[in-house]
C-alpha cells in the first residue's frame, strides 16, 4: 500500500496530533485548492488534506450500521509491552499540545484468528477512529 489519505478540518492540528503518534512530515504541498502533506511513521504513510468548509465525519465507530472505510490500525507490538501505559504517555504528549486524547475503547484483549492481541481505539483530531494492536506474548 502506498498511503492512506485523510481529509481534515485543520491540517495543522492534524499534523500536531499525528506527530505525537510518531509520524513526521516528509513533504508539504498544495493540491488544487487545499494544503496537504505526506507523513511517515508507525510503519506507514499518510496524506493529510485540509478541506475548506468541512462537514463532520460520520460516526464510524459508534454507528453499528455505518458502511465504508472504518479505521486505521497500527501494530505497536515493537514499541510497547503495555498498551495502557503507551496510551497514557500519548495522553501526556497531546496535553502539552492542548489536545485531548479521546479513547473510544480502552485496551482489552481480543482473539484475532489464532492470536491474542491487546486492542485499543482512539479518535484522531477529526474524530476518526484509530486502532492500536499489541500482540500478546
Amino acid at each position: 500500500m502506498h498511503h492512506v489519505s485523510i481529509r481534515t478540518a485543520d491540517i495543522f492540528q492534524a499534523i500536531a496530533f499525528y506527530e505525537q503518534l510518531g509520524f513526521s512530515v516528509c513533504e508539504r504541498f498544495q493540491t488544487g485548492y487545499t494544503l496537504a502533506c505526506w507523513m511517515e511513521g508507525l510503519g506507514g504513510r499518510i496524506e493529510l488534506l485540509q478541506i475548506p468548509e468541512p462537514k463532520p465525519a460520520p460516526d464510524a465507530f459508534g454507528d453499528e450500521h455505518y458502511v465504508g472505510y472504518y479505521h486505521l490500525s497500527f501494530d505497536v507490538s515493537q514499541l510497547t509491552d503495555d498498551l495502557t501505559h503507551w496510551l497514557n504517555q500519548l495522553r501526556d504528549r497531546l496535553s502539552t499540545q492542548s489536545q485531548e486524547l479521546k479513547v473510544l475503547l480502552e485496551p482489552t484483549q481480543q482473539m484475532i484468528s489464532d492470536r491474542v492481541y491487546e486492542v485499543a481505539f482512539i479518535a484522531d483530531a477529526d474524530q476518526l477512529p484509530i486502532e492500536f494492536l499489541r500482540r500478546m506474548k
